[in-house]
C-alpha cells in the first residue's frame, strides 16, 4: 500500500473533514465541516452556513480603494481656523455614490414613505424649498419648481438637513435590501419603516429596531431568509465620514505608480494642477467644477459661458475624478457624518478617523449660549464647495459646519457603505 493511501486511512476523521486537500477554507468556500470542531454545517446538529459569492452590488455605488494618505488643507488657511492640520492616516476601502443624491431620488423616497410610513414622518422628510427664497433676489420660481419639475430631476437635492439625509440612508438600506430579498425569494416588506403599520413583539416592543436589517417593514421578521449571516443583504447606506469623503475627493490613486509606496503627488483640487480649468485636449480652458468665479459671476457671459451653471447643475456634469466620482468639488456642498470640532485632527485616531458626539472636547466648553461660539454636539461638517462658493472651498481639505437640523440651497449629500469582509 502506498504511503499516501496509508496516511489517509490513518486519519480518516480528518479526511471526512478536510479530505487530503491542502486548500484552506475561505468566506466563499467555507467547506462542509467546521475547521475547529469538525461538526458538519447545515445539519440538525451543525450551524447553518449559507452560500456566499460576494457582497451584492449596491445601486449607485463605486468602489474606493483605501490606503494611507495625508489629510488636511492644501490651501492657505485664509479663515485662520487652523481646524484641519495635515496628518497621515489610513482609510479602509469603502463604497461611495458616484454622484450626489438627486431630486428624482428624493421624490422616490417621498413616494414610498407616503405609502408605508406615518404622515408625520412624511411631512418631516419634505425638503425646505424656501431655501431658494432671497429677500433681494428673484429666485422665487425655484421655490416652486426646483424639486419637482422634470427638467430638474437629475439636479442635486437641496434644502435637506443632516437629519433628513441620515433618515434617507436608513430608508435606502431597507428598500434596497427589501428589493434584494424579493429577487432572491426572501419575501416582501412587512410594513412601514417609519411608524405606519409597525407590528409589535409579544412584550409590546417594536418588532425590530428602526433602521436595522431586521426592522419591521424593512425586511420582514427574523424568520426571513434575508439576514446578515446569509450574506444576501447589503451593509447600511450611510453618510461618509469626513475622512472618507476627503480621501475620496483627493483621488490620489490616479497619481500613484504601481510598486511605488511613496505618495509623491498632492492635489489642491480633485484633479491635477493648480487651476480650476481643464488643461488638456479639446476641452482645454473649460472649468472643471460648478462654482462662483468671482463677485457676481456665477456662469460667465452669454455666448462664452465658463462653468455654464447659474445655480446647481446635472449631477453627471464635469469630468469625474480618478475614482469615478462626479462633482466632488462644486455643484453642492455635501454633508458628512462627523460632528464639528476645530481640534478633530488631534482628537481622532489615525485609522478610519471619525469625530463622534460626546467624545472628548465636550460641548459645554464652548459658549454657545453666550454667543461666543457656534459649536455644540448638533453641528455637522460639510465639504466640497458649491455653485455659490468661490474656488477656495473646492479644495477637499477645507471644512465648514452647520446645525444638523438646518438646510440651505448649497448643501446636498451622497451615501457611502463599508466594504464588508475584504481589505481590497
Amino acid at each position: 500500500m502506498k504511503l499516501t493511501n496509508y496516511l489517509c486511512l490513518a486519519v480518516v476523521g480528518l479526511v471526512a473533514i478536510n479530505g487530503c486537500s491542502n486548500k484552506q477554507p475561505t468566506a466563499t468556500k467555507p467547506g462542509k465541516y467546521s475547521s475547529t470542531t469538525g461538526i458538519e454545517y447545515n445539519t440538525e446538529k451543525g450551524m447553518s452556513v449559507a452560500n456566499f459569492k460576494k457582497i451584492p452590488e449596491g445601486p449607485g455605488l463605486v468602489f474606493i480603494e483605501g490606503g494611507r494618505t495625508v489629510l488636511g488643507t492644501q490651501e492657505e488657511d485664509v479663515t485662520v481656523s487652523h481646524d484641519n492640520i495635515e496628518r497621515t492616516v489610513t482609510i479602509a476601502s469603502f463604497y461611495m455614490d458616484e454622484a450626489e443624491v438627486a431630486n428624482i431620488h428624493w421624490l422616490e423616497y417621498l413616494h414610498f414613505i407616503r405609502t408605508d410610513s406615518a404622515e408625520e414622518f412624511y411631512k418631516s422628510a419634505l425638503p425646505d424649498t424656501t431655501v431658494w427664497a432671497r429677500d433681494l433676489s428673484f429666485n422665487d420660481p425655484y421655490v416652486t419648481y426646483y424639486l419637482r419639475y422634470p427638467g430638474f430631476r437629475y439636479f442635486p437635492v437641496v434644502g435637506v438637513s443632516w437629519l433628513q439625509a441620515d433618515d434617507y440612508c436608513t430608508w435606502r438600506t431597507a428598500k434596497v435590501n427589501e428589493h434584494l430579498a424579493s429577487e432572491s425569494g426572501g419575501g416582501k416588506s412587512g410594513g412601514g419603516l417609519f411608524g405606519k403599520k409597525k407590528k409589535k413583539a409579544a412584550d409590546g416592543a417594536d418588532a425590530g429596531a428602526e433602521g436595522t436589517i431586521g426592522a419591521a417593514g424593512a425586511l420582514g421578521n427574523g424568520k426571513s431568509s434575508t439576514s446578515i449571516e446569509n450574506g444576501n443583504t447589503l451593509p447600511n447606506y450611510r453618510l461618509p465620514t469626513e475622512a472618507e469623503w476627503e480621501y475620496a475627493a483627493q483621488a490620489l490613486v490616479g497619481t500613484q505608480e504601481v510598486g511605488n509606496e511613496n505618495q509623491e503627488e498632492k492635489r489642491i483640487y480633485p484633479w491635477d494642477g493648480k487651476s480650476t480649468r481643464n488643461a488638456y485636449g479639446r476641452k482645454m480652458g473649460q472649468f472643471l467644477a460648478n462654482f462662483k468665479r468671482g463677485r457676481g459671476d456665477y456662469a460667465g457671459i452669454a455666448g462664452s459661458l465658463n462653468d455654464g451653471a447659474m445655480i446647481t447643475e446635472y449631477i453627471y456634469s464635469y469630468p469625474p475624478n480618478d475614482y469615478g466620482l462626479y462633482n466632488m468639488a462644486g455643484n453642492v456642498n455635501e454633508w458628512v457624518q462627523d460632528v464639528y470640532r476645530p481640534l478633530s485632527f488631534q482628537d481622532v485616531e489615525d485609522l478610519n478617523p471619525f469625530r463622534r458626539n460626546g467624545v472628548g472636547d465636550p460641548a459645554d466648553k464652548y459658549d454657545k449660549k453666550g454667543y461666543q461660539s457656534l459649536i455644540d454636539d448638533h453641528v455637522r461638517v460639510y465639504k466640497g464647495g458649491s455653485w455659490r462658493d468661490v474656488a477656495y472651498w473646492l479644495s477637499p481639505g477645507t471644512r465648514r459646519f452647520m446645525a444638523e437640523d438646518s438646510a440651505t440651497a448649497t448643501i446636498g449629500f451622497r451615501c457611502a457603505m463599508i466594504n464588508a469582509g475584504s481589505n481590497k
